[in-house]
């Protein structure tokens, strides 16, 4: 039998080869990427970050036993403070307080990215959710590592491709990788058709985020605030 991970793998082969072909991944693992656009990128990472840690929380909270809540508690979330420390080292360099971030607005893709999946996280089942948290952990590491192949030892960029090709990275996506199988072994079909669903949201939701980093895509209109 087929495991849930393999299938939605191979079903979205085209938009994974997409997401490696984007400018903003080449230039990364180039050095040749932009400080601004790669600044634009950290500040709205470390706005979805806050939110995706809710919903890893959530998705611990909800799990049926123990080793699902060690898994979240553990693994994803101490993956998370390590993308968060990156964060804190990129705003420092790049001037920014990390503590202004409250200040900050989400972009588009930012927003629509992380209200899927709180909208998941609440009302969906927690297979679905899941499903939707694992592209975040599984894209970035295969990402990670197909630029570390590559990159340059002096990349400007190489403390974020080293966070993401880091072995410790990898260990908390297979744990991620093995619960959704698990939970998709015991979910009846129509649970798992939401399951691929909403992994590949979260796949088209990984491409637009990147692409929007690369254009700096904001708001179409800035209103004044008073």
């Amino acid at each position: 039998m087929t495991l849930f991970s393999d299938h939605a793998w191979q079903r979205t082969a085209p938009l994974r080869a997409a997401i490696h072909a984007l400018p903003f991944n080449t230039e990364l693992a180039a050095g040749t990427l932009s400080p601004a656009r790669f600044q634009f990128y950290i500040v709205q990472d470390a706005l979805y970050l806050g939110e995706y840690s809710r919903s890893l929380a959530l998705a611990g909270a909800r799990g049926p036993d123990a080793a699902a809540l060690r898994t979240f508690a553990e693994s994803a979330l101490e993956a998370v403070a390590v993308e968060q420390i990156l964060h804190e080292r990129y705003l420092t360099a790049f001037g920014i307080d990390p503590s202004d971030l409250a200040q900050a607005q989400p972009s588009p893709d930012c927003l629509g990215y992380t209200s899927f999946l709180l909208a998941t996280a609440y009302h969906e089942p927690w297979e679905v959710l899941i499903a939707a948290l694992l592209p975040c952990f599984w894209l970035y590491w295969d990402v990670g590592n197909a630029i570390a192949r590559t990159a340059a030892p002096d990349n400007p960029y190489r403390a974020w491709i080293d966070t993401y090709a880091d072995a410790g990275f990898g260990a908390a996506v297979r744990a991620v990788i093995a619960i959704a199988d698990t939970a998709a072994e015991g979910a009846s079909a129509a649970v798992k058709a939401r399951m691929m669903t909403a992994f590949e949201r979260s796949c088209h939701y990984e491409w637009l985020f990147w692409d929007g980093a690369y254009q700096q895509r904001g708001w179409p209109v800035t209103l004044r605030r008073e």
